[in-house]
């Protein structure tokens, strides 16, 4: 039977748990079959877009940030990985890095691609899947954010070098969604107008369907800043892109409230699963949490529903069924069974 498209997709953030056995013994085909597993996973229970679990970006010398930071920075051209006493002290008094202790590097130079090769994880992932695929990279001012900075005028001349190496890569992908995701803006709106024009350089390379991704931080499952949406509305504004994808599941009612202000050309991505507990919703309360954001947003802004943040940080089972809870849900809000 020919697969169909709900009115409202299921989709994930990101990041799955990493399989015991490709940490135990990591290669290039133990990280194939996992990345197989984890779309296979998704695809069995119904989502509509998958993503391939972001396995080969972890790193298990800094499981705080999955990878999500060091994969992206380390590789390239102009950024030095040995840091000295003195420069490790004065990161730990930046405000900017207080959620994590030791940086990733150094910006010393220019920055350029070095040995970063995003289309080579990309090209894996949809060799894998059979249904539309998600490809997911952290953002510039993220990245910027984290590093020591010895090169560039200030943080968003460094953003802005990395979105221009970030560019490039993503003009290469071959994924129907490309995502950015952005998880220290929303502590720090009054950096958004940089932010948006270093994100808007990436976004604008995307030769598919361009997302983007914010949320408070999933740290060990805790979030690390405080904030809401309404202080973003104009980032959220002033991107070039077809939808965004938000932490709601775990947000008081009035960030839900704040996304009716976002211009009516972008599609809504509402979280209605909470990543940072350990309980698994069940299909009605799922279902209920779309019917508030659809009562709230209306049932025409609502494109997508899916996770707060990636699942990186859950037990396996608890991922599991926390996919199988999302389709579901979505399928009682619908009133109809996804065709499979």
């Amino acid at each position: 039977m020919t697969y169909q498209t709900p009115s409202i997709q299921t989709t994930v953030v990101g990041s799955y748990p990493v399989p015991e056995w490709l940490q135990q013994n990591p290669s290039t085909q133990a990280l194939t079959d996992a990345t197989r597993v984890v779309i296979s996973t998704q695809e069995q229970a119904g989502v509509d877009v998958v993503c391939d679990g972001e396995l080969y970006r972890f790193d298990p010398n800094h499981p705080q940030t999955n990878g999500m930071i060091e994969y992206f920075v380390r590789p390239l051209a102009g950024i030095r990985t040995d840091i000295s006493f003195a420069e490790l002290m004065d990161y730990r008094q930046h405000a900017g890095t207080r959620f994590r202790n030791t940086p990733p590097g150094v910006i010393h130079d220019d920055i350029d691609h070095g040995s970063l090769d995003l289309p080579s994880a990309c090209n894996r992932a949809k060799q894998l899947a059979t249904r539309p695929l998600k490809f997911t990279l952290t953002g510039p001012h993220m990245l910027a954010k984290t590093l020591i900075n010895h090169r560039y005028g200030d943080t968003s001349e460094a953003a802005m070098a990395l979105a221009r190496v970030l560019a490039e890569q993503v003009q290469s992908l071959n994924a129907d969604i490309i995502q950015i995701d952005e998880a220290n803006l929303p502590g720090n709106p009054e950096e958004a107008t940089w932010a948006a024009a270093a994100i808007n350089v990436v976004l604008d390379a995307v030769p598919s369907i361009p997302a983007v991704h914010l949320c408070f931080g999933n740290y060990g499952g805790q979030s690390i800043q405080k904030g809401d949406w309404s202080s973003l509305v104009d980032y959220l504004n002033a991107l070039h892109v077809d939808h965004i994808v938000m932490e709601c599941a775990h947000r008081p009612i009035t960030d839900l409230e704040a996304l009716r202000e976002v211009r009516e050309d972008i599609g809504l991505g509402i979280g209605v699963i909470d990543i940072k507990k350990t309980e698994v919703e069940s299909a009605d309360e799922v279902a209920k949490a779309i019917e508030h954001a659809a009562h709230i947003l209306g049932r025409d802004r609502l494109r997508y529903v899916h996770p707060d943040c990636g699942f990186w940080m859950l037990d396996r089972s608890i991922a599991d069924a926390k996919i199988r809870s999302l389709v579901a849900g979505r399928d009682t809000y619908l009133g109809t069974s996804s065709t499979r």
